[in-house]
């Protein structure tokens, strides 16, 4: 795995040093194995930070784990309503809290989980927690997932990873200092699907690949607003507003804005980029082993704005080569955008509505979304191919493997180290899209080139003392 470039300043150093001299201080079920030791007999208790519609479906996947108790929760709102979203029913605090205490009052009777508005109070006071699961809007995955970590919390951080490319080289950096267990939710990278598509690449299926195509069908969640919301109805009861802005700066309210539809806008969210970029970009990632591009080029489709996303997108990457493989073009579409499909695929079309297509010189391998499973296509008719035996360890569940990672078992795969990487390559087309021009990248210096208005997206802004630092 590659390792992140930026160094660790000093402040950084002891700040971290101390934080996780704190954690093993105060948990005491830690002593004798160190800190953030869980032992293989225990239950792993969690807290979840972001009671949404994907905080709710992680839980629902923590329930199935019979070494998991979920004990607290933190989220600015009491109730959402998902009705009209993909997720259905109601999540926030009360009834995210409600479905935790019946689940495990059936083997725990009068179980109960402790609920907080405030996800840093619940840091500060619940310390008997071993890990933390973040599900809030992109805009807090940084501060949050710094947080736990530096109190030696085991950390499950949804996708993207980060807001802006400087949180992720910092998050990476932090999660090895601190030697906690990570994993991004991106639940495809742990499916078999995606290791046979590694699998197949690296045993020539295709023969030498230098050409790669990821869409999704995505668009806003907002199709009809063309700039930011001028009304401003009153704060809905039991919403804290203020604590849901986190770092941004006050603005007022709007429905718009939240639950799920925040990912319009580029204050809060990344748009279909950041929703399911590190999802379908990951199996060209880890098979073609991708580092930083050399360069990216984006174009909106539909009215556009400089705070909210467009409704589609057409973006270019074009990664170097390598000692083991060539240069690498990597073409991402959204908003109802795909590529042409080969002749092969065209029968099973609607299962390629979302997916990847590798182009090699021998054919081609065709991915369902989200790491499904890889269809290949030769050009010649007479060629064969003798799929190889499984090199790849094959996962337990994505949570699964985080929680075997917090007892001590092997990193999970999509552990911080790789998801920073991901992440990077998924937040550098949504800088080329939001800058609008083409855009060469210095990994090194974590900068554009003669594009310093590029910079404040890069590195973000912060309110002041919700800096992610």
């Amino acid at each position: 795995m590659r390792k992140p470039t930026a160094k660790l300043t000093r402040r950084e150093f002891v700040q971290t040093a101390a934080a996780a001299a704190a954690a093993a201080a105060i948990v005491p079920r830690h002593v004798l194995g160190g800190p953030r030791f869980v032992a293989p007999s225990d239950k792993v208790n969690v807290a979840l930070i972001g009671a949404g519609g994907q905080g709710r479906s992680n839980v629902r996947a923590l329930f199935r784990l019979d070494d998991v108790q979920v004990t607290a929760l933190a989220d600015p709102c009491t109730e959402w309503d998902l009705d009209r979203f993909y997720y259905k029913g109601k999540g926030g605090r009360l009834p995210v809290k409600a479905e935790i205490e019946k689940h495990y009052s059936e083997k725990t009777p009068n179980f109960r989980a402790a609920e907080y508005e405030d996800f840093r109070v619940m840091l500060d006071k619940e310390k008997a927690v071993d890990a933390v699961l973040i599900a809030t809007p992109d805009h807090l995955h940084a501060y949050a997932s710094l947080a736990a970590m530096r109190q030696g919390k085991h950390t499950y951080c949804e996708k993207p990873l980060t807001h802006n490319l400087r949180e992720a080289r910092l998050v990476a950096q932090v999660a090895q200092q601190t030697g906690v267990a990570t994993q991004m939710g991106n639940p495809g990278h742990s499916r078999d699907g995606i290791r046979q598509t590694c699998e197949w690449i690296w045993a020539g299926a295709i023969g030498t690949v230098r050409e790669v195509h990821s869409w999704v069908p995505t668009s806003r969640w907002n199709p009809e607003l063309t700039g930011l919301p001028q009304d401003h109805p009153p704060v809905p009861a039991g919403l804290n507003w203020d604590l849901w802005l986190g770092p941004r700066e006050p603005r007022p309210w709007h429905p718009a804005y939240a639950p799920v539809s925040w990912r319009d806008f580029w204050a809060f969210g990344t748009g279909s980029f950041g929703d399911f970029g590190c999802h379908d970009m990951d199996a060209p990632c880890w098979a073609l082993d991708l580092g930083a591009p050399e360069s990216v080029e984006a174009f909106g489709v539909g009215s556009r704005h400089p705070e909210i996303q467009p409704h589609g997108c057409l973006c270019y990457y074009r990664f170097p080569a390598t000692e083991r493989r060539p240069a690498v073009k990597l073409t991402w579409h959204d908003g109802g955008l795909m590529p042409e499909l080969p002749a092969a695929y065209e029968r099973a079309r609607s299962k390629y509505r979302r997916g990847v297509l590798f182009v090699g010189e021998k054919g081609y391998i065709a991915c369902e979304g989200a790491g499904g499973p890889p269809q290949l296509a030769l050009l010649d008719p007479a060629a064969t191919f003798d799929k190889p035996e499984p090199t790849l360890k094959r996962s337990a569940g994505h949570h699964r493997d985080w929680i075997d990672a917090c007892k001590g078992g092997p990193p999970a795969s999509s552990n911080f180290e790789y998801a920073a990487r991901l992440t990077e390559i998924t937040l550098l087309g949504v800088l080329a899209l939001r800058l609008g021009k083409k855009i060469t990248w210095d990994a090194a210096q974590l900068q554009v080139p003669g594009m310093p208005a590029a910079d404040e997206i890069i590195r973000g802004t912060y309110r002041k003392g919700w800096e992610a630092a």
